[in-house]
């Protein structure tokens, strides 16, 4: 019989933000990590975030449905590549920093599926040197369900707004993965 505490997705763990000190005109580095329990196998969770499908139709927070770059093999890891568009308010700094261009970054998850464990990166498409984070990824197996953990670092190399803009990005982040994780774990009750 199914446990009926499992059926009730589990509130995410809270985003730990610590900022590395810098000095003027150096970047701004943003340790982070969350937390999330499934009730579904580390298999049927692995195989979900790394479907495709799955997160074209996933309607996040702030921004566009994504487009698929990239669905491969590369050895043991399985890689999925995706493009974003922001599509929220933007400051008004960040307005005059991008000129007319769109807010598009690419986001690459690479996930062993025999040790459960990979890397998620993510870069500013049109400057990958000023916006760009990574995340080692673990997927663990907890009593009949399942845990990922996410331990990563956000770099903002832009004087004078990194600091602002590296909080909202984090927030943005931790709020997309919250809403993620929710729609994974109505996918796995569903079966």
């Amino acid at each position: 019989m199914i446990d009926p505490s499992l059926l009730v997705a589990r509130r995410p763990r809270r985003v730990a933000i610590r900022e590395r000190p810098h000095r003027l005109g150096q970047d701004v580095r943003v340790r982070f990590r969350i937390e999330h329990q499934f009730s579904g196998s580390v298999d049927a969770l692995t195989a979900l975030l790394l479907d495709p499908g799955f997160h074209t139709g996933l309607k996040l927070p702030d921004v566009g449905l994504p487009t698929v770059v990239e669905s491969t093999t590369d050895g043991p890891d399985d890689v999925l590549k995706l493009r974003y568009e922001y599509t929220g308010s933007i400051d008004p700094i960040a307005k005059r920093i991008l000129g007319h261009r769109k807010l598009t970054w690419l986001q690459e998850l690479r996930l062993d599926r025999s040790t459960g464990t990979g890397r998620l990166t993510f870069h500013a498409e049109a400057e990958p040197r000023k916006l760009h984070g990574s995340a080692q990824c673990a997927l663990t197996a907890n009593g009949d369900g399942s845990t990922r953990r996410m331990g990563g670092e956000l770099k903002v190399a832009i004087p004078l707004v990194g600091g602002t803009a590296e909080r909202k990005i984090i927030e943005g982040l931790r709020r997309r993965l919250d809403v993620e994780a929710q729609a994974l774990e109505a996918r796995l009750r569903e079966g």
